[in-house]
């Protein structure tokens, strides 16, 4: 492995479409009213720079906590090729340029930009950091689903119409509960680490088969909020066209059957694939509505 392989294993963009995807569809449900670019490409890269943050503070305070996982997608520290301070100051750098971000938004937007600029970056931080660090304390899915749903679909779509309104709240719902779902995938895999760690989880509560339930009513909440929606007339016929992750969502529920770690990477894996297709597509129904 080499130092740049490294700080990609810190810095996971593989995982960039969660962040990618809530300020997506927040714009394209904004799209039928106001649409500007540079206002969308300002949140986007906030939100990617946040969540870099957090996953190089989150790699950090794993190594030194000693509860980073075996079977985990990060190991950049435990390679030797990175020192934790070198990564400690880069999930500040991370953070800083995506407040920097997020400070132009204000000038534009106001106060509301501000203050949920702010909660994210303390949120990513302290996900693992003292004296809080929530996301071992079995509230890491609660978080994700608010931050990385409601927060970041309703913050992309007030950046356009400077409005909170209740349609962005209902688009942001399935997108919440499947950015869950990608941690709770997470921490399924890692019930045994953790609990030798005393890190707890949902999953390390509840166990397995019962975190295997907790999935499927994850996946299955998804598609039901939307159609919900729907039938509601909160948001378009077109939205639908979410239906066409459904081959996703069976394959991730399908790695259910597996038990070892290293095989329910492949779990993780589908679930983050699962939240991109879904995401995608309803970002395109919504584009399609405005048009």
């Amino acid at each position: 492995m080499t130092r740049r392989q490294a700080w990609y294993l810190a810095l996971r963009p593989f995982s960039y479409t969660t962040a990618v995807i809530p300020v997506l569809v927040g714009t394209a449900l904004a799209a039928s009213e106001e649409f500007d670019l540079v206002l969308f490409v300002l949140a986007l890269a906030g939100s990617v720079l946040i969540l870099a943050g957090t996953n190089l503070a989150t790699d950090f305070f794993d190594f030194v906590d000693g509860v980073q996982p075996v079977a985990s997608f990060g190991a950049s520290i435990q390679s030797g090729l990175l020192t934790p301070k070198e990564v400690h100051v880069a999930a500040f750098v991370a953070f800083s340029a995506g407040a920097v971000c997020g400070l132009i938004l204000v000038a534009v937007a106001g106060w509301p930009i501000l203050a949920a600029g702010v909660a994210s970056v303390l949120a990513g931080y302290f996900y693992t950091a003292s004296p809080i660090k929530y996301g071992r304390r079995g509230l890491g899915e609660v978080g994700v689903f608010f931050f990385m749903g409601p927060l970041m679909v309703m913050g992309a779509h007030y950046v356009q119409l400077e409005e909170l309104t209740w349609t962005s709240f209902y688009a942001s719902l399935p997108i919440g509960l499947l950015v869950a779902n990608i941690l709770h995938a997470n921490n399924l895999r890692d019930i045994q680490n953790d609990r030798s760690r005393a890190k707890v989880t949902i999953s390390t509560i509840i166990d397995r088969p019962g975190a295997d339930l907790l999935l499927w009513a994850l996946v299955a909440g998804t598609f039901i909020s939307i159609a919900a929606c729907v039938v509601l007339d909160e948001l378009s016929a077109w939205t639908l066209m979410t239906l066409g992750a459904l081959p996703a969502a069976w394959l991730t529920l399908q790695m259910l059957r597996e038990t070892e770690p290293v095989r329910l990477n492949l779990l993780v894996r589908n679930s983050a694939r699962l939240h991109m297709h879904f995401g995608l597509l309803l970002a395109l129904g919504l584009a399609i509505e405005a048009l």
